[in-house]
């Protein structure tokens, strides 16, 4: 219904409660403060309308917005997915990943990352690989985890966008609490055409001014401010959820550098020990004890290690600087940074798979948002039923001025007016809005029961895969590492002291190769899933 026809439905409550001047200027004042209110609050509703669509529509409208959606508002969901939706599986495609990649592969805004593809690792498969006698775990002031997550909060771009959305819906707090401003109208009425009227043509100028100001009788400032308010509550939350994604980049690549790192160390110990190989293999030469094709057999050993080991310092460069870029750092100055800690696990085991779920149902920032969104949806809904009855307009004329032109003998006359104009709710109560906001309630309620559902399964499955890895290695630490290792120097021995050739002694290498490459993928994939459980549950409950 416009507001015209609405006006035409309150015309006669306005004559009546209009109190007017005297004689022939109370009908012409009753005119024109009709005139006056049809003009001025046709603007005011439409001034209204407009604001009402950036405060009770889309609280962030979708091309300013840094987030998708916000948990709660009414909008459209179809092909929509929930906030942390991601195949049961990318735990394990993520824990077997072992490459760096640049961190615009691994995540997208609010969803998880993209995993890049498994690259064959470039540990050689012949040449004397040892593992060091301990891990080069950094120096002591180096960049430790914790410090990377808190860098990442202060320097990364993308959070700095999604963190302008609390300033914005601050300002919208302010907005939705701010009262219609008052209308000035000024108005002459019954001007004649020509100079003036005469006794044959009576008539007379009216002059006016009108103030008209808005009310907000049934609380409809109040239910928008509220909404407002618990806007910015999901909004908090779902930026939480965004630093928790990005650490989940932060967490690979660090993990990048990490691995990086311990090959290095593993070739360098290598190098080292295939000096004193060769030696002995140079030493067995010049006995005739070997063939000169046993002493080119181990040069070409070597130099293919020293490749490596070159190969190895270019992919630990080029990790530090996908860490750096993340945090902030410039990237001519990612070899001055050496982060500080381990692949392996040194910390007590997680708690059961029921408890890990508890703390992820109690704290992941993705599904507080979503409950949030709850509320804010209820609030919404509460505002549209008050929505029902719009403002009531308070009128004023507080000077009239009517310059009898009709009778020149007579004095001019002034007068005042004053009314009340109010919408009577019969057609249009806005159920329509009101029926939409509670099904948007049950839609959001439905969205939290869905992804409680897998935040279950993503705690689960991450502790699945953390039990796994933990358990593989354990088994390699515990078992074949060392029945691997006597082999090796057993046959080293042999061939020291001249019992067998190079090449029984290379393939028993090769064999130990491969398991001290397993032992380092069974550590990087243990230490990615300790991080991914951290992500799964919301909290650092592993270092």
């Amino acid at each position: 219904m416009t507001l015209h026809f609405r006006l035409g439905l309150c015309g006669l409550a306005l004559a009546a409660a209009a109190g007017l001047g005297e004689g022939q200027a109370r009908g012409q004042g009753t005119t024109t403060l009709l005139d006056d209110i049809v003009a001025i609050s046709s603007g005011e509703r439409a001034k209204e309308r407009a604001r009402d669509s950036t405060r009770l529509g889309p609280i962030h409208g979708s091309r300013e917005s840094g987030f998708p959606r916000i948990a709660g508002v009414d909008e459209p969901r179809l092909g929509d997915r929930l906030p942390s939706a991601r195949p049961l599986d990318t735990l394990q495609a993520f824990s077997r990943q072992t490459d760096v990649s640049s961190p615009r592969d691994r995540q997208s805004p609010i969803r998880t990352p993209a995993l890049p593809e498994r690259v064959q690792s470039q540990v050689p498969l012949y040449g004397p690989i040892q593992r060091p006698a301990a891990e080069d775990e950094g120096p002591q002031d180096g960049l430790t985890l914790e410090q990377a997550i808190a860098m990442l909060a202060r320097a990364n771009p993308d959070l700095a966008v999604k963190y302008q959305e609390i300033p914005k819906a601050d300002a919208d707090i302010l907005t939705a609490g701010l009262w219609g401003n008052p209308l000035v109208f000024a108005a002459a009425d019954g001007v004649p055409y020509g100079d003036k009227y005469s006794p044959r043509r009576p008539g007379s100028n009216t002059y006016s001014v009108s103030f008209v100001q808005p009310f907000d009788v049934n609380g409809k400032i109040r239910a928008r401010t509220r909404l407002a308010k618990a806007n910015k509550q999901v909004l908090c939350a779902q930026y939480q959820d965004a630093v928790r994604l990005e650490a989940e980049g932060l967490h690979a690549a660090y993990v990048d550098v990490l691995a990086a790192r311990t090959t290095l160390h593993y070739l360098r110990t290598s190098v080292a020990n295939f000096e004193s190989l060769l030696k002995t293999t140079q030493d067995r030469v010049k006995k005739g004890a070997a063939s000169e094709a046993e002493l080119d057999t181990a040069l070409i050993q070597r130099e293919t290690t020293v490749n490596a080991l070159d190969e190895a310092e270019t992919r630990l460069r080029q990790s530090k600087r996908t860490l750096v870029v993340l945090i902030g750092i410039p990237a001519s100055e990612a070899d001055r940074v050496e982060p500080r800690g381990t692949i392996h696990d040194r910390a007590p085991v997680a708690p059961p798979a029921e408890q890990l779920v508890g703390m992820a149902l109690s704290n992941r920032p993705d599904l507080a948002a979503t409950r949030l969104g709850v509320r804010s949806a209820a609030a919404n809904a509460e505002l549209q039923r008050r929505e029902r009855f719009p403002d009531v307009f308070a009128l004023a004329t507080p000077y009239a001025f009517d310059a009898n032109n009709g009778d020149p003998g007579a004095k001019a006359a002034t007068s005042w007016g004053a009314g009340i104009f109010a919408t009577i709710p019969i057609a249009n109560r806005n159920q329509g809005n009101i029926r939409r906001a509670d099904r948007n309630v049950m839609q959001t309620q439905l969205e939290v029961s869905g992804l409680e559902r897998q935040v279950a399964a993503e705690v689960e499955n991450a502790t699945l895969e953390y039990r796994s890895s933990r358990a593989a290695v354990e088994r390699i630490e515990g078992l074949i590492l060392p029945r691997a290792e006597h082999r090796q120097e057993n046959l080293r021995r042999l061939y020291t002291e001249g019992q067998e050739n190079l090449d029984v002694y290379l393939n028993a290498q090769r064999d130990y190769n491969e398991v001290v490459r397993q032992y380092r993928d069974a550590l990087i994939r243990h230490r990615r899933a300790m991080l991914s459980l951290n992500t799964a549950v919301g909290l650092r409950i592993l270092p």
